[in-house]
C-alpha cells in the first residue's frame, strides 16, 4: 500500500511544534523524523511512536500493540506502537504523545555508554 499523502500532512501538522518534521517514503510506508531523528512510522494507513519502557504501559492501558511485519522466519515486532486513533481529533494530546516518542527515540539512539581501553603506562 502507497504512502498516504494526507496522512504524512497530517503528521507534519500534528507534530509540526516539535521541531522540523518530515515524512520520508520507506517499505511503502513512511518514517515520521523530527530535526532528523526518526521517531514514528506510518504503516498501512496507521501512525505509530517510538516507545520504550516507559512509555510502553499507555500504549498498553490504551489496548493497542507494536508494529509487526514478517520476517524471514517469523513475525518481528518494532519498538514503534500504534498511536490511539482518537488522537487525530485531538491535537494537544496528540502533541503529548509525539513528544514522549521523541524522547525515546533520542534516548534509543544514545544507546550504551562507551569507555575506551585504558593505556597501559
Amino acid at each position: 500500500m502507497a504512502l498516504d499523502p494526507r496522512l504524512s500532512e497530517l503528521a507534519e501538522d500534528l507534530f509540526g511544534p516539535l521541531g522540523i518534521i518530515s515524512v520520508r517514503k520507506m517499505f511503502g510506508g513512511g518514517g515520521i523524523y523530527c530535526d532528523g531523528v526518526m521517531f514514528a512510522l506510518i504503516a498501512d494507513n496507521v501512525i505509530y511512536l517510538k516507545a520504550d519502557a516507559q512509555s510502553q504501559p499507555g500504549f498498553d492501558a490504551e489496548g493497542l500493540g507494536p508494529f509487526v511485519y514478517q520476517g524471514k522466519e517469523k513475525p518481528v515486532a518494532m519498538s514503534y506502537w500504534r498511536m490511539p486513533e482518537r488522537l487525530l481529533d485531538e491535537p494537544d494530546e496528540a502533541l503529548d504523545w509525539g513528544r514522549e516518542a521523541l524522547r525515546a527515540a533520542r534516548s534509543a539512539q544514545k544507546g550504551p555508554v562507551k569507555t575506551k581501553p585504558r593505556g597501559q603506562g
